[in-house]
C-alpha cells in the first residue's frame, strides 16, 4: 500500500518522467524474473540429469576378487600334482582370476594400445578421445568409441549399464560417471586386472585365462605378440569371421604383409582346443569328486601309478580291437593304507560309452566270488583246501525250474580237491560247496565283505550266487580282495585324504583269509584250467582270481602282493557280450603289466598265522600228485580219499525231482529217450517208472515216457522206496 501511494504522488507531480521510469522500472523487474526462472529452471535440468544419469553402485575391488567364481574344478594327485579338471558351471566358461603380473608384457601393451592407449593418464574418462568420436561422426566418418577401460569394466560390473559400444548419449553419460566412481575408489591395476578378466573375448570364453587357453592352448604368461594382437582384434567384435579379425590384427600391427596373421587366424578360431592343461588322467574320478565350481581336490592318487594303470589298459584294450571289447577299468589300492593309488574308470578309445565310470559301475561278479565261498566253508570246518570235492553233472531243483551248472570250457574233472577246485575256477565243486554253507548265510558274508550291490536275500540269487550272479562294482572287488590280504578285515577304501574310514572289522578268520590266499596264489593247482605260464603267474609271490560273467559280458582279474591289491575289468558298458575274450586273455594281461610295474622289488608270501598247520598228504587213487598242504589246526589229514560208493546213499541223480520235459516233434519219439540216472551203492536196487519195473539200478536204462506226469521210483532188495522222482512230460 506504502510503495503504491509513493507511485501515486510520483505521478501526479511529474506525469511524463513518472511513466518513462515506470517502464523502466517494470522492464527490469521483469529481465530479473527471466533471469531468476532461468537459474530455476538450470538447475532443475541439472537435477533431473543427475537423477537420470545417476550410475548404480558398483562393487570394490576385494569384493569382485571375493565373488570370482570359476567355472571349473580341479583335482590333484596325492603330491599336488594336477591330474584332471572338470567344467561345473556351463552357464559361462572361465578358469582361476589371473593376476595382472600372471599376464605377459606383450599382452598387457598390446590390449592398452588398441583399447585406451591414454589409460594410465585420464580420471575414467578420456576426453580426447570422445572429442575425435564427435568430430568423426560429425564429418560423417565411422570413428571407434571412447569407450575407456574404466567404462567397459563398468559395464562389466552391473548388467544396468551399457556394455561396451554404447546404446544411447545417456548411457554413455551412466558409463563415465560410473568410470570416475571405479577411478575413486580403484586402483589403476585393479582395473586393469578386472577388465582383463571379465572381458568377454569370444563365445562363453570369459577372461583372458580362458580365451588363452582356449584359442591358443596358452597360458596368459605365454602369449606372444602376435597373439595379443589377434586378441585385441577380437574385441569390437568377438563373433567375427577369422578372415575379418585377421584383417583388424594387421591393421593393428602396422604390418605390411598380413599372411601370417590369416593363417593364425584360421588356427585359432578352428576346431575346439582343450580349455584344460592338466593330463587329463582321471575324467571319471573327475566327474566323481569335482562337484562345486573352484573346488580343489587333493586325492590319494599316485600319479606315476595312474598312467601305468592307463597305459596298460590303453595297451589291451587296442590288442583286443573294439569288435571284440570296447571297455575297461583299472583300480589300484595301498594294501595298508587303503588308499586308490589309480582309479581308471575307462580310457574311451573304441567305447561307446566314454562317459559311464567302469570302475564303480554294478557289473556281475562271475567267479570272482569264489574265494569268499571256500573262505567261509573252510572257516567253519565243512572243508579243507585238501577236501575232495566231485565236479560232474550236477542238476539242482529250484523255484524257477532246473539248475544246471557247468563249467567254462564244458568239461568235467571228477573227483578234486578244494585247492584245485577254486584255483582252478571249477564251477560245480562251488555249487556243491554253496550247498554246504548256504545261499542266506554266504549272501551275508558277502554284505559283510562290502559288496553293497547285494540288496535281496539269498533266495533271489540261489545257487547261481556260488557262481558270480549277483552285482558288484570294481571298488568293492579290490576292497574284498584287500581284506583278504590283510587276515580277514575289511575296511573302506579312500579316494580323498580327508577320508575317515571306520576301523577295520573282521569278516574272515586270519587262517581261513591265509589259506585261501595261498590257493589263489598256487600256479601248480590252477594249472589244469589255465596251464602253467598263463598271464596270472608272476616272478614274485601273488594271490589272484579271475572272472568271467554270463554270456561273456564281463571279465575281471582281481589280485594282490603284500604290497598292493589291483582289480580290473573288462568289458563293454553298454552289456553287448565279448567276442572270444576270456578271463586269462582279457583282464588278466592288464593285471600282469600293472602288478610288474608297481611291485619294483617283488612280493613275498604273508607269513602264517596262528590257527594253521601244514601236513604232507597224499592222494588216494592217484586223485592228485602228493603236497604239502595247509589246515585249520586240529583239521589236518595225512591221507585224502574219496568216499566210495558204498559209503554213499542210493539216489536217483536224473531226473531231478519236478522236472518238465518237452518232446520235440520233429524229433523221432523213439530217439527222445530219457536216461535214468543213480549214485551210490545202487548195485542190488531196481527201478521202477509208474509201478512198472525198469530192471536194475545200474543198468542205467532208456526211458521213453509219453505226455503227462510220471513217478520214478528206487527201491531195494526188500520193496523198500529209496528214493523217487517226480517229473512231467509234453
Amino acid at each position: 500500500m506504502n510503495r503504491f501511494r509513493r507511485l501515486q504522488t510520483l505521478l501526479a507531480g511529474q506525469p511524463d518522467r513518472s511513466w518513462a521510469a515506470f517502464a523502466a522500472w517494470v522492464k527490469a523487474r521483469r529481465r530479473s524474473d527471466y533471469a531468476l526462472g532461468g537459474l530455476i529452471l538450470l538447475v532443475l535440468a541439472g537435477v533431473i540429469l543427475d537423477y537420470a544419469t545417476q550410475p548404480p553402485p558398483l562393487p570394490g575391488y576385494a569384493q569382485v576378487r571375493r565373488a570370482w567364481q570359476p567355472s571349473e574344478a580341479w583335482l590333484y594327485a596325492r603330491d599336488g600334482t594336477l591330474i584332471d579338471s572338470a567344467r561345473v558351471n556351463f552357464a559361462v566358461r572361465r578358469l582361476a582370476w589371473t593376476p595382472l603380473s600372471r599376464v605377459s608384457p606383450a599382452t598387457r601393451d598390446t590390449l592398452l594400445a588398441a583399447e585406451d592407449k591414454r589409460f594410465y593418464s585420464h580420471g575414467g574418462v578420456d576426453f580426447l578421445a570422445v572429442g575425435a568420436a564427435i568430430r568423426a561422426r560429425l564429418q560423417g566418418q565411422h570413428g571407434r568409441g571412447a569407450s575407456t577401460l574404466s567404462m567397459q569394466l563398468a559395464g562389466y560390473l552391473s548388467a544396468d549399464l551399457a556394455a561396451p559400444g554404447a546404446r544411447g548419449w545417456r548411457d554413455k553419460l551412466r558409463q563415465m560417471r560410473a568410470a570416475w566412481a571405479l577411478e575413486r575408489g580403484w586402483g589403476k591395476d585393479q582395473i586393469f586386472e578386472a577388465y582383463l578378466n571379465l572381458a568377454g573375448f569370444r563365445g562363453e570364453a570369459q577372461g583372458i585365462g580362458a580365451v588363452a587357453l582356449g584359442l591358443f592352448g596358452k597360458t596368459p604368461d605365454a602369449l606372444s605378440r602376435d597373439d595379443s594382437l589377434l586378441l585385441a582384434a577380437l574385441l569390437p567384435d568377438p563373433q567375427a569371421r577369422p578372415d575379418q579379425v585377421a584383417r583388424r590384427a594387421c591393421a593393428l600391427a602396422h604390418a605390411t604383409d598380413c599372411s601370417r596373421f590369416d593363417a593364425a587366424a584360421w588356427s585359432m578360431l578352428g576346431p575346439a582346443r582343450s580349455l584344460a592343461l592338466d593330463p587329463g588322467l582321471a575324467p571319471h574320478l573327475a566327474s566323481r569328486l569335482l562337484t562345486k565350481p573352484g573346488l580343489k581336490v587333493i586325492t590319494t592318487i599316485d600319479a606315476e601309478t595312474q598312467r601305468i594303470a592307463i597305459a596298460a589298459l590303453v595297451r589291451q584294450l587296442r590288442g583286443l580291437g573294439g569288435a571284440r571289447a570296447r571297455d575297461g577299468a583299472v583300480v589300484v589300492v595301498d594294501n595298508q593304507s587303503g588308499d586308490v593309488l589309480a582309479y581308471v574308470g575307462g580310457v574311451g578309445g573304441a567305447s561307446t560309452a566314454a562317459a559311464v565310470d567302469g570302475a564303480n559301475s554294478y557289473r556281475q561278479a562271475g567267479s570272482t566270488l569264489k574265494p569268499f565261498l571256500y573262505a567261509d566253508a573252510i572257516e567253519k570246518g565243512y572243508l579243507t583246501a585238501a577236501s575232495i570235492l566231485d565236479d560232474s553233472p550236477v542238476q539242482l531243483d529250484t523255484a524257477s525250474g532246473l539248475y544246471v551248472p557247468q563249467n567254462y570250457d564244458r568239461d568235467f574233472k571228477g573227483p578234486v580237491s578244494a585247492r584245485s577246485a577254486l584255483a582252478g575256477s571249477l564251477n560245480v565243486p562251488a555249487v556243491r560247496t554253496l550247498l554246504l554253507v548256504g545261499v542266506e548265510p554266504f549272501r551275508d558274508r558277502l554284505w559283510d565283505t562290502g559288496y553293497r550291490g547285494l540288496t535281496e536275500d539269498g533266495q533271489y540269487y540261489g545257487f547261481s550266487l556260488a557262481l558270480g550272479s549277483a552285482e558288484v562294482t570294481l571298488l568293492e572287488q579290490v576292497a574284498a580282495f584287500r581284506s583278504l590280504a590283510l587276515g580277514g578285515r575289511w575296511s573302506a577304501l579312500r579316494l580323498t585324504p580327508a577320508d575317515k574310514p571306520a576301523p577295520p572289522r573282521a569278516v574272515t578268520t586270519p587262517a581261513a583269509a591265509w589259506i585261501v590266499s595261498d590257493v589263489l596264489a598256487d600256479p601248480n593247482a590252477r594249472a589244469g584250467t589255465f596251464g602253467l605260464d598263463s598271464a596270472l603267474r608272476l616272478p614274485f609271490w601273488a594271490a589272484v582270481k579271475t572272472g568271467t560273467s554270463k554270456g561273456m559280458r564281463d571279465n575281471w582279474c582281481v589280485g594282490f602282493s603284500d604290497r598292493f591289491t589291483v582289480g580290473v575289468w573288462v568289458g563293454n558298458l553298454e552289456g553287448d557280450p565279448m567276442r572270444a575274450v576270456s578271463g586269462t586273455s582279457g583282464a588278466a594281461p592288464v593285471w600282469r603289466d600293472v602288478m610288474l610295474a608297481i611291485n619294483a622289488r617283488g612280493s613275498g608270501p604273508p607269513p602264517m598265522p596262528k590257527g594253521v598247520e601244514s601236513r604232507r598228504i597224499n592222494f588216494d587213487g592217484g586223485i592228485e600228485q602228493p603236497r604239502r598242504e595247509y589246515f585249520l589246526a586240529g583239521t589236518a589229514q595225512a591221507r585224502i580219499a574219496g568216499a566210495p560208493d558204498t559209503a554213499r546213499r542210493p539216489r536217483i541223480t536224473n531226473p531231478v525231482s519236478g522236472s518238465v520235459y518237452a518232446l520235440d516233434p520233429d524229433i523221432p519219439v523213439g530217439r527222445q529217450r530219457l536216461a535214468i540216472g543213480v549214485s551210490g551203492a545202487t548195485g542190488a536196487h531196481r527201478i521202477e517208472l509208474d509201478g512198472k519195473d525198469l530192471g536194475a539200478a545200474d543198468g542205467h536204462p532208456l526211458v521213453l515216457a509219453g505226455p503227462g506226469r510220471h513217478q520214478l521210483r528206487l527201491i531195494d532188495l526188500g520193496g523198500r522206496v529209496v528214493d523217487q522222482a517226480i517229473f512231467t512230460m509234453r
